[in-house]
């Protein structure tokens, strides 16, 4: 009898506490993902990125091509020239290609920089406005969809492009 009645108990403050929990909780999600790739600030960002990409892909090929034409050349001419020549062109083609490298990485970080300055204003953007209809419309919890398994509550990704003005 103390064994049921225990069982019982513990099965009635599983029961309450589940309940309370729910009760709770509201819960709703959305899809910060698909917000960002349609909001006009974020579509003018990715075109001064690709802007800034295609600059430094330009600069970046220029630099390959001329190094390509100086090491033809200078294949070329090696059994025309003194070692001391050869030694010296070997070091400025050396030279070339470590400024090309660094050309390279440079780049990218320039373009990692940009695509942070850009698009942090706009995250901060969109997370302020999920706060304030998720808080609006009486949510605790607003939840990004790509990072649940299952999404069946309320979605509000429409309610925040609507404030977001799009």
């Amino acid at each position: 009898m103390m064994k049921q009645l225990k069982t019982l108990l513990i099965a009635a403050v599983a029961f309450l506490g589940t309940q309370a929990m729910n009760a709770q909780a509201k819960v709703a999600h959305v899809d910060v993902s698909e917000i960002m790739q349609k909001m006009p600030a974020m579509l003018d960002a990715q075109k001064q990125l690709e802007k800034l990409s295609t600059t430094y892909d330009t600069e970046y090929k220029t630099m390959v091509e001329e190094f390509q034409a100086k090491v033809k050349k200078y294949e070329e001419d090696s059994t025309k020239v003194t070692e001391q020549v050869n030694e010296e062109r070997s070091k400025e083609v050396q030279d070339m290609q470590k400024r090309i490298v660094d050309y390279r990485d440079n780049a990218q970080k320039e373009l990692q920089k940009k695509e942070a300055d850009l698009v942090k204003p706009i995250m901060d953007k969109v997370k302020a406005s999920i706060q304030k209809v998720g808080k609006a419309k009486g949510y605790q919890y607003v939840l990004n969809a790509a990072d649940l398994l299952v999404a069946d509550g309320p979605n509000i990704t429409a309610d925040i492009k609507k404030d977001l003005g799009f």
